[in-house]
């Protein structure tokens, strides 16, 4: 029995009679917890986690990493399904949020009727959830400047990504699990309070969902390059990273895998 275990709920890709939409949600087992990361857009995650033998009701630690709805859009069900887990948000995370596509503002924000939960947490920044969890923003301004954030905003300015947060789980290997890496993915590493991890999975954020188009071949040669500093981290990538810039990016580096709806990742320490 490996000591963490990984289990994606909810992905754009799925394995086996799972159901696949655009979304994410991880399911992670600890020596300590039982953790939603993300919940995917609707009631998909109840779904696959029965397919998957998930028990939702002993979840005792919920992180959202963002406030877009293909992120958290599921949290007012869960609330209902689970009325004990902590749920634990960047406060920001409820401002309005927006994917511009021509003249239109298309809502992708969270529902702010559950905000006044007891069991939610409203973050300002940083928070140390226990030994084995803790939770970071970046803090490392992102040189890369992916194309696929062009198009979001907060409210009508563009957004900054400040509602966005990371969780590390710290054992005798650490495990870095990011949303989108709005942030950038060099900022969010460059961002991680202590060493390195060993492990860093989530999107990437180099495909725009809206428009179903992948960042140019430079921008994804020049973060190719950046990753070079960081061959000693297995990465597993999924959601708004995108099959095309996976194929490119894996293509170029063999530590760089992909984790799909009912794939699992297992982690002795």
């Amino acid at each position: 029995m490996s000591d963490l275990k990984i289990t994606a709920l909810v992905e754009n890709t799925a394995s086996g009679n799972l159901k696949a939409v655009h979304g994410l949600s991880f399911y992670i087992e600890t020596p300590k917890h039982k953790i939603l990361f993300d919940l995917g857009p609707n009631n998909t995650v109840f779904e696959n986690a029965k397919k998957k033998n998930v028990d939702l009701s002993a979840v005792d630690t919920v992180i959202i990493s963002h406030g877009h709805f293909d992120h958290g859009g599921a949290l007012k069900e869960f609330l209902k399904a689970n009325d004990s887990a902590k749920v634990y948000i960047q406060k920001t995370a409820f401002e309005p949020h927006y994917s511009k596509a021509l003249f239109f503002r298309i809502n992708i924000g969270l529902d702010k009727s559950v905000m006044n939960n007891p069991n939610v947490v409203l973050l300002d920044g940083d928070c140390v959830i226990g030994e084995e969890l803790s939770l970071f923003v970046s803090k490392v301004p992102d040189t890369l400047r992916s194309d696929a954030n062009k198009a979001l905003l907060t409210g009508r300015i563009p957004d900054d990504f400040r509602h966005e947060q990371n969780l590390l789980i710290k054992g005798e290997r650490t495990v870095l699990i990011m949303g989108c890496g709005h942030s950038g993915v060099i900022s969010i590493l460059k961002s991680v309070p202590g060493a390195k991890p060993d492990y860093c999975i989530g999107g990437f954020h180099v495909y725009n969902p809206v428009n179903r188009k992948t960042v140019p071949v430079g921008q994804l040669e020049t973060l190719s390059e950046s990753l070079n500093d960081y061959g000693d981290i297995e990465f597993y990538t999924c959601h708004c990273t995108g099959t095309k810039a996976y194929k490119y990016l894996s293509g170029r580096h063999s530590n760089i895998h992909y984790i799909s709806c009912g794939k699992e990742i297992e982690i002795r320490n």
